[in-house]
């Protein structure tokens, strides 16, 4: 038998027959899934500090358990002492089994450790889309504190299927992402 996160385990399970009903949708496939998430780190300090680059390449790539790969500026820009195609950040795009891992350790083991915290914004982007921004690259367990030279944020962009933001925000609460002021039914 085939390998399958307990988390698509679920959606397929639980989620899909309570969004199935909660929007009254005719078939499974109106029901909207998540397609990727995106994690992107701008490491701007990078200009002056090469190492920079190379080291939040890493921290990522152990984050998100797949190689991440450098993003360069498109123009010059003289007052950063910006130059066309100079690494400035870091990203990675995880798909499938690795998506639904990801998500899991976002919320079972990262998103508990933020200090004071009580939950995210529930603000999306029109389109059932929605990005979270982590100030620390140090809630992930995968991180050894010790090793940390610079504390950076992130940013991690759910990309869904859904049509409108109330589908999208049902979709990712059905998940475990822990809004904030949100009743659960």
């Amino acid at each position: 038998m085939d390998y399958r996160p307990s988390l698509k385990e679920r959606y397929y399970r639980e989620i899909v027959p309570a969004l199935k009903k909660e929007f009254n949708y005719k078939t499974v496939m109106q029901v909207p899934r998540l397609q990727k998430i995106v994690i992107n780190q701008g490491v701007g300090d990078a200009v002056a500090d090469k190492k920079l680059i190379e080291t939040a390449q890493a921290e990522l790539t152990l984050i998100a358990g797949q190689k991440a790969v450098q993003t360069v500026s498109r123009k010059d820009i003289s007052n950063f002492k910006l130059r066309r195609d100079m690494p400035i950040g870091v990203r990675v795009t995880l798909r499938r089994d690795r998506m639904y891992e990801f998500l899991e350790r976002l919320v079972a083991a990262a998103l508990p450790r933020i200090r004071d915290f009580r939950g995210v914004n529930s603000k999306f982007d029109g389109r059932g889309n929605y990005t979270l921004g982590i100030t620390e690259q140090i809630i992930f367990p995968e991180i050894d504190i010790d090793k940390i030279n610079k504390i950076l944020g992130l940013e991690i962009s759910f990309v869904t299927t859904a049509r409108t933001d109330e589908e999208g925000f049902a979709l990712l609460r059905e998940f475990g992402i822990p809004f904030k002021n949100v009743k659960k039914n």
